[in-house]
Formats: structure tokens, C-alpha cells, sequence
């Protein structure tokens, strides 16, 4: 994959799921930064927030992407969520539904989901798309 010096993460507020998403973001995209946009439940809040957390998270994004070139876009849901406290399989369903809230968008970037499970170790729900 082609060095990618900005990604962006749009994970929760729950601090024990940013380490592994920022290692594993820069791993796999060999990003030198990783943008953060923090929201309580963030795969939640883009599976069916309201209209103005979606649109405050769309404006963090497009900084992100505009005046950082970020070509990725991450959206992380995590075990253990207070902000939404739902089994995997529906977290993974909120994940999907994320992305494409963000993919609707029609940012040039591309957008991917993200599954921190009960191991702290990051596993991808929606897959990267080929370019």
C-alpha cells in the first residue's frame, strides 16, 4: 500500500480503543499521523445519530481530508462501549451502517470499518476497497 502520511479515525471517546486503532491505522496504511474525531458510541452516532452530530462529525472529517489529505477514513466501534452498550453482532451491524453514512458523503477518500474487540486487537468489518 502507497505511504499515506494523514488517516482518520472516527473512533468513541473511550480511551483504551485509540492505541490499537493508531497502531494498526499507521501499520496498515504506513501513516505517519492518524486525525482523530471522537464521539460517545461513534459507530452508533453514524448508524443514526442526529442530523447535527452527523453533520459535526462530516465538518471534523472534511478538515481531516481538506487540509490534511487524508485518504482513509476509519469508523471504530468498540467492546465494551458505555455510549452503546449492544452485543458484537450489532456493533458490527452499526459499523457497516457507519460507513456507509460516511461513504454517502462522496469524500475522495475511502471509507473502512473497524471492530475493537474484547482483546484490544483491531478487526475489520467493512474491508478496505482495492484501488
Amino acid at each position: 500500500m502507497a505511504t499515506e502520511k494523514f488517516v482518520t479515525a472516527i473512533n468513541c471517546i473511550d480511551g483504551r480503543s485509540h492505541r490499537p486503532v493508531l497502531n494498526w491505522l499507521k501499520a496498515s496504511f504506513d501513516a505517519e499521523f492518524v486525525d482523530r474525531i471522537t464521539e460517545p458510541g461513534a459507530d452508533k452516532a453514524l448508524a443514526g445519530g442526529s442530523a447535527d452530530v452527523l453533520e459535526a462529525i462530516k465538518q471534523k472529517v472534511l478538515i481531516s481530508v481538506n487540509a490534511h489529505n487524508s485518504k482513509t477514513v476509519a469508523v471504530v466501534g468498540h467492546h465494551d462501549c458505555a455510549a452503546n452498550p449492544v452485543s458484537e453482532a450489532r456493533h458490527k451491524q452499526d459499523i457497516r451502517e457507519a460507513v456507509a453514512t460516511a461513504q454517502s458523503w462522496d469524500l475522495p477518500v475511502q471509507v473502512i470499518g473497524l471492530w475493537v474487540n474484547s482483546e484490544w486487537q483491531v478487526e475489520v468489518v467493512s474491508p478496505i476497497q482495492s484501488e
